[in-house]
């Protein structure tokens, strides 16, 4: 699986690398110029949708004396780093942060259940995000194949949500117990430990929906203020576009992205969507690769620090088990 990961990552870096040739490595390297700190000013922008996602994810935890927001910003920060930078489909980053709560003292439970949960949400939250950017792309372009395979797309990805959901309730860790025992053997069974318990958690948190609600709010609101990234870097390119059209940019670059999950990072993917919808949105091509590469800046600067971060932290943790 490691090694599928690692040869899609490398087809993915190269097919990134041409889409930028091909659209002006001159000229990409110019617009970058022109953007300067910008670059740096747009990837701090980040943090705003991150900090929505974390008030979210911690909505849904049990009791009154929650983990501090800090505490679930950085379990936040490490899952996005592993998600985005290592080739673990996207998921990896979901079992580091469950890791990272049980041994901070959070109930073994209450840890996978709400990370469950909120993934969950967050998944409806990008759906609905994603209805709504490809939606206006289409009254914005009109009547075009794109379009029209970007809806299909996005229709055939709705019995996957609804499966999601349905299993859930059913009793989701019950029906893959088996599944992940033979998979991982002791080691799931060491990780998850009463799966009857686990759906009991599940159920427990999503009849709490007050709390479910207000988790997929901050999550919506996560995926929208996303857009100002793309907004912010247009704007340092010194090629300003409305809010809605960059809306519809990151819109489109999350579905694009999420269809190509088992690529690490989505390379190749994302910047060829950059420059395909930027295109027809009126961006030259230079512009829209430079904004790709903004976008890859931004993974950088922002992820990296936090898997130094994480492996310091395990580094002690190791230590403390071997004095």
């Amino acid at each position: 699986m490691l090694r599928l990961a690692a040869l899609l990552g490398l087809l993915g870096l190269a097919a990134a690398i041409a889409v930028i040739i091909w659209s002006g490595y001159g000229e990409v390297l110019r617009a970058l110029d022109v953007a300067g700190w910008g670059i740096l000013w747009t990837s701090l922008a980040h943090l705003i949708p991150m900090i929505c996602c974390v008030i979210g994810w911690r909505a849904l935890m049990p009791g009154r004396t929650r983990p501090s927001h800090f505490f679930f910003f950085r379990l936040l920060w490490i899952r996005a780093a592993v998600n985005n930078l290592m080739p673990v489909a996207r998921i990896g980053g979901e079992i580091v942060a469950v890791r990272l709560m049980i041994k901070h003292g959070i109930r073994r439970t209450s840890a996978i259940a709400s990370t469950v949960v909120e993934i969950t949400t967050s998944v409806a939250a990008v759906f609905l995000f994603d209805i709504l950017g490809i939606g206006l792309f289409a009254l914005h372009v009109g009547e075009n194949n794109v379009v029209l395979k970007l809806a299909v797309g996005l229709l055939l990805s709705t019995p996957v949500l609804a499966a999601l959901v349905v299993i859930q309730r059913v009793g989701f860790f019950g029906l893959l117990n088996r599944l992940f025992t033979l998979l991982f053997r002791d080691a799931w069974k060491k990780f998850a430990g009463n799966t009857a318990k686990l759906d009991r958690a599940v159920h427990t948190m999503y009849r709490r929906r007050k709390r479910v609600i207000t988790c997929f709010a901050w999550q919506f609101l996560s995926w929208t203020t996303g857009s100002f990234e793309i907004w912010l870097a247009l704007h340092f390119l010194n090629h300003e576009l409305p809010f809605s059209q960059a809306f519809m940019i990151e819109a489109l670059i999350q579905t694009a992205s999420s269809a190509a999950f088992a690529v690490p990072g989505a390379l190749g993917v994302q910047e060829a969507g950059f420059v395909l919808f930027g295109h027809m949105l009126g961006l030259a091509p230079d512009i829209a690769a430079a904004l790709a590469v903004i976008r890859r800046c931004r993974d950088l600067l922002i992820y990296i620090p936090a898997l130094i971060v994480w492996q310091a932290q395990e580094g002690r943790w190791l230590l403390n088990r071997l004095k």
